[in-house]
């Protein structure tokens, strides 16, 4: 699963978005089967983060038939719940692989988790050389605050019965 981020004003990746798929595309190298579910709406720039993922991937080498897009989600908890909709459609899929920035990963698998999805952490690029040390400080301090939040507000939507934590 590979979770979307910025697009630039001209349409392209950012560096955090193509190192996501960088990190993917070399994670499913090592996967006996693969299927690549890209999530990211449209943010400031451009189309829907999904299908700029999709793009690369496919620019990559993939067979667009290994890709799933969801393409409406605006933050990593909408991501995440709109891609469990979509993989509780599907029979085919039993362990996930979070493919996103390593600050972000922790907060990615914890949340699939309490959905009850087998979740492995694969090693990603390092986005710290690229960012430089205060904005990767404040993306660690950001997520420090949120996983918890996100984690709350899944488990409170469990509670009302908008989502079961266990899967089927």
């Amino acid at each position: 699963m590979i979770f979307g981020a910025a697009i630039r004003p001209d349409g392209t990746a950012s560096g955090s978005l193509a190192r996501r798929v960088e990190g993917a595309l070399r994670l499913a190298d090592e996967a006996p089967a693969r299927m690549f579910l890209a999530t990211g709406g449209v943010g400031r720039y451009g189309a829907a983060e999904a299908h700029v993922i999709r793009d690369l991937l496919v620019a990559a080498g993939v067979d667009g038939r290994e890709i799933l897009v969801e393409d409406q989600a605006a933050d990593t908890l909408e991501s995440v719940l709109f891609c469990d909709g979509i993989l509780c459609l599907r029979s085919d899929i039993d362990l996930l692989v979070p493919c996103t920035s390593r600050y972000h990963v922790p907060r990615c698998a914890l949340l699939f988790r309490l959905l009850g999805y087998r979740v492995r952490v694969g090693r990603m690029p390092a986005d710290l050389p690229y960012l430089g040390w205060r904005k990767w400080t404040a993306y660690v301090l950001k997520e420090c605050l949120v996983l918890p939040y996100d984690a709350l507000l899944l488990l409170l939507r469990a509670r009302i019965g908008t989502r079961r934590l266990v899967r089927r």
